[in-house]
């Protein structure tokens, strides 16, 4: 395999990339099978040579799952905690076409009782869905130290139930979450790697 450089890239930037390679197994009738992948960090490559790397390839990370932005926001004044689904990337395919049918559900929880669920529209055919979707809670403040969301980003299936892609769980005792804990309005917003454990359903 080759790849070219453009004209005018400079190589420091080039250097700080990292080439990721993933083989598959071809196959006419349903989705393709991953063999194996392998990441070379650029800046391991003498761009002057022209190498050649033997590396091994690795199984795929099962929990690899793809990423959710969302945005979090909490105003202890009118006691609302507000959710925004952003968009999601490098979404596990889950349907034989190579992609799936995303849509989010989240779970409002105090300790282990479910409050409150809401979702978004289902988006089809597509492993980066831009969903903009907000959702908002009423949280008493002092209720905030107990409160939870279960985010999960769902495959929606016509025949049968729907599938996990990946889920996420924010709380006020995350150090990532000071958005829901913060007696003052903060509005945080990142990429969060999703896992997967658990769950099916609607």
């Amino acid at each position: 395999m080759r790849f070219f450089i453009p004209d005018g890239f400079p190589i420091q930037k080039l250097q700080s990339r990292v080439l990721h390679l993933h083989v598959f197994d071809y196959d006419r009738f349903s989705r393709d099978d991953s063999i194996g992948e392998v990441f070379l960090p650029l800046c391991q490559v003498d761009f002057s040579e022209k190498p050649v790397f033997w590396k091994a390839l690795k199984p795929p990370l099962k929990d690899k799952c793809g990423e959710l932005l969302v945005s979090l926001c909490y105003h202890p004044t009118n006691s609302t905690l507000t959710l925004i689904a952003l968009k999601a990337r490098n979404l596990k395919a889950k349907d034989i076409n190579g992609k799936s049918d995303p849509y989010v559900k989240v779970w409002l929880y105090f300790g282990e009782k479910r409050v409150e669920k809401r979702k978004t529209p289902v988006y089809k055919c597509t492993l980066e869905p831009v969903f903009n979707e907000t959702f908002t809670f009423n949280v008493p403040w002092e209720k905030i130290r107990e409160c939870s969301l279960d985010v999960r980003v769902m495959d929606f299936d016509n025949i049968g139930r729907n599938e996990l892609i990946g889920r996420i769980s924010l709380t006020a005792a995350d150090d990532d979450c000071v958005a829901i804990s913060s007696p003052a309005p903060i509005i945080i917003q990142q990429f969060i790697d999703m896992k997967r454990y658990g769950g099916q359903g609607c």
